[in-house]
């Protein structure tokens, strides 16, 4: 049960980008806004201009569901009144790009800024800290797919599940959706740089049924290329396989096991390590992490690395939301946390400098040192297979961990048959430092990248 690996089919065919303006109007409205604050007694500002739109069809069981156009802008204006340590911040938006509009827009958030209280940590980012350009990432494919087109794609996807076997029964459809944006980013220190991007998927969620068992499992494929997408048959039947290999589903007793979580929910444990570093949680002091910076948090096996320069990434940028300038690093190297994920204002909270992550991580990925899934089931030996995970239990001040699950019993190295209505429990302060081994079988969920991950032991319970 591998993860589904991209298979590049026929190149789309280049597109305009149609977007309603052109860079340099998006420049203007920045140079504007910054203009209009100046003038309004600001002693900095920042303000991002951006537009958007794509297509989404939803087909489910042969038969249109859903059509949706959506085509979006904005401005968002922060300024900033006085000098640090009495600094008052304001922000305001509008998706009205006239004059009037964006003059009101500046007036509100000078306004707000006027009765906020002063905050010694506010402010634009330190300027040696900002972008010195934006690097072509290779971020922009248009893809021309019309509705019609997309419905004839969507029912490929769904037509390929339902003949893998009447045990097929149904769908919560299939999903093809193409997304473009543009933006720019300019504050008054000089600053102002943007760049268009596009964002493409396929996904299907199938239900399927034996003797009056229904068990559901889905599949997608996300990337900014529509040439880089999974072949759409291919995802409808692997979307409809997994369904198939969940019938079945058994209870089983309460124990301690080693647990492989599937590259896909793994990228979840990437995410949580995520949310403890950030900047928030951790000038909050409602982090497990706080005060780790230098200390051994994972297994000493465990390279975490952020590399926001890919090419076609889908978390890729040159630039932090703040213009901040990001960096590939290692966040954890031999099991040691050597960087948190720092926007200015948590930065200067917590006595440190911004690691260019206001908005989030990029490419956060492990670095696999196990081999693919069929051999991280070889190292699992007996225990669980981890394929879903139900609710939030995470408890990021303690590291308590409890989540719902569903998944297979694995006896021997091989899948004995699946297993539903458990819950896997620990902390995770222990689950990074008992990971065993991270698989080749590498996935890519959003800002994530990871492989199968296996847990020396975990509380399962069961009946």
């Amino acid at each position: 049960m591998s993860a589904l690996l991209p298979v590049p089919r026929r190149a789309a065919r280049p597109a305009r980008a149609r977007f309603a303006y052109t860079d340099a109007q998006l420049r203007e409205f920045a140079a504007h806004a910054l203009e209009l604050a100046r003038r309004g007694g600001a002693a900095a500002c920042e303000c991002e201009v951006s537009e958007g739109h794509g297509l989404s069809v939803t087909v489910r069981k042969g038969e249109v569901e859903t059509i949706e156009h959506n085509r979006d802008k904005a401005i968002a204006v922060t300024v900033y009144l006085g000098e640090r340590p009495a600094v008052r911040r304001g922000h305001a938006s509008t998706s009205d790009f006239s004059t009037a509009a964006l003059e009101r827009t500046v007036e509100a958030a000078l306004a707000i800024a006027r009765r906020t209280a002063p905050d010694p940590y506010a402010g634009p980012p330190e300027p040696e800290l900002l972008a010195r350009g934006a690097p072509d990432l290779d971020l922009f494919h248009p893809w021309s797919i019309g509705v019609d087109e997309a419905i004839r794609l969507a029912r490929r996807i769904e037509r390929a599940a339902f003949a893998l076997s009447p045990k097929i029964r149904n769908s919560e459809g299939a999903m093809v959706s193409a997304q473009h944006g543009q933006f720019v980013f300019a504050n008054s220190l000089g600053f102002m740089h943007g760049y268009p991007s596009s964002r493409h998927s396929l996904s299907l969620a199938v239900i399927a049924e034996d003797g009056g068992q229904m068990q559901r499992d889905d599949w997608y494929s996300a990337a900014r290329s529509p040439a880089r997408l999974a072949d759409p048959e291919a995802l409808g039947r692997y979307a409809g396989e997994r369904a198939l290999a969940r019938l079945g589903a058994r209870k089983i007793a309460t124990c301690q096991a080693p647990v492989l979580f599937e590259a896909p929910v793994a990228t979840g444990l990437l995410a949580a390590f995520a949310n403890a570093a950030s900047g928030g949680n951790l000038y909050r002091r409602a982090s497990f992490l706080v005060d780790a910076l230098g200390q051994a948090v994972f297994a000493p096996n465990v390279t975490i690395e952020e590399r926001p320069h890919e090419p076609q990434g889908l978390a890729s940028a040159p630039f932090d939301e703040e213009g901040v300038a990001t960096r590939t690093r290692a966040v954890v190297a031999g099991g040691e946390l050597r960087g948190y994920f720092l926007g200015c204002y948590a930065a200067r909270k917590l006595g440190l400098q911004s690691t260019g992550n206001a908005g989030g991580p990029h490419n956060l990925g492990a670095r696999a040192d196990g081999p693919d899934l069929a051999g991280m089931l070889k190292k699992l030996g007996r225990g669980l297979l981890v394929t879903e995970l139900l609710g939030h239990g995470i408890n990021l001040v303690t590291g308590d961990y409890s989540r719902g699950a569903a998944g297979y019993w694995v006896e021997g190295g091989e899948i004995a048959y699946p297993v539903e209505e458990i819950t896997v429990a620990g902390n995770l302060k222990d689950m990074f430092r008992g990971i065993v081994a991270i698989g080749s079988d590498e996935v890519v969920r959003g800002a994530y990248r990871c492989g199968s991950i296996l847990v020396d032991r975990m509380t399962i319970a069961g009946n």
